[in-house]
């Protein structure tokens, strides 16, 4: 559990710089076309790289807002429950969510190789984008396996801290 815990945080932590780095971009990309419209015309493409970057910045923080906790969950009738039956509705979330995530996951990949093999180029700036595509199936991969980490912890025994 301790080694999947490790590539579960090393993972999320890489994705996080990553996306971090293509949100930095976008930052840029847009005060750059920003400025240049004033005197010149807009920067060819802008409208399409941003689409592209925003699937990579939303892909690759998933994982990381899972492995934090960080996602909104409205628990209020889970709450009145008793500790058992709450635990087995998270396993049970877990278990669905983690199954969910890794046949997107699978599928987005399908799609990537289908848009990889047709030669497919974006329209305006025509740039291959199916690497953006195997990037989003990458971090629905991230997040099915932090989702399974949570599962696991769900479904193990916990250790009693002793004071």
């Amino acid at each position: 559990m301790d080694l999947l815990m490790r590539i579960n945080k090393f993972l999320n932590k890489l994705l996080t710089l990553t996306g971090g780095a293509f949100l930095l971009g976008m930052i840029l990309l847009t005060c750059a076309n920003i400025f240049i419209r004033q005197f010149y015309i807009p920067i060819r493409g802008t409208f399409e790289l941003m689409g592209y970057a925003g699937a990579v910045v939303t892909a690759f923080a998933l994982g990381y807002t899972q492995f934090t906790n960080g996602h909104i969950s409205v628990d209020v009738l889970v709450n009145a429950y008793p500790k058992p039956l709450k635990r087995i509705v998270s396993i049970i979330n877990h278990g669905v969510c983690c199954a969910f995530f890794s046949i997107a996951s699978w599928h987005i990949v399908q799609k990537a190789l289908t848009l990889k093999n047709a030669g497919e180029l974006s329209e305006t700036l025509r740039i291959i984008y199916y690497p953006f595509t195997f990037a989003v199936a990458f971090g629905c991969f991230v997040l099915a396996l932090a989702i399974f980490t949570d599962f696991l912890k769900a479904i193990l025994p916990q250790k009693e801290i002793s004071r």
